[in-house]
């Protein structure tokens, strides 16, 4: 009985069969998935921190104004972008844009939350901590929107 060196490399994970594997594992496909939401995210941020400038440094809007303000315009831009690309599986049905909204509105509280009280009560610069509550609403919104709003979407490599 011989065995192949690509049979031995299989065996040890380094072979063509273990690629197909690592490929189809269903925690590479969420991180692919977490990536394309976080390359919208980058999108989402940059609308967002347009918008929040524009109100808050140039038009003076009080800052938990503009923050929902630019909250909201990042919603939309992220989730025409979500559903177009990180959660392309997804069929989506009418209530698809309801759930998404329900958990950017869970979103947008937490980002008010988080941003008064590390304004109020512990006196970090506005925008600084703005930019720290973006990255914890990111990351609790992905795991929600993929868990419910765009369940079941693309488990298929993408």
């Amino acid at each position: 009985m011989s065995i192949e060196p690509t049979e031995i490399g299989a065996r040890r994970g380094f072979g063509r069969g273990a690629l197909r594997s690592a490929a189809a594992h269903p925690r590479a496909h969420v991180a692919r998935q977490f990536v394309k939401f976080a390359l919208v995210g980058v999108t989402n941020t940059l609308v967002f921190l347009g918008v929040y400038t524009l109100l808050f440094e140039l038009l003076g809007v009080y800052y938990l104004a503009a923050s929902a303000i630019a909250f909201a315009a990042g919603a939309v831009n992220g989730f025409l972008l979500n559903r177009a690309w990180t959660f392309q599986g997804h069929v989506g049905d009418a209530l698809t844009p309801v759930r998404w909204t329900v958990v950017q509105g869970c979103g947008l509280a937490l980002d008010e939350l988080l941003l008064y009280v590390w304004v109020s009560r512990v006196g970090i610069d506005k925008l600084l901590a703005q930019a720290m509550a973006i990255v914890v609403v990111v990351v609790l919104t992905f795991f929600a929107n993929r868990a419910w709003t765009f369940r079941g979407a693309g488990r298929a490599t993408t």
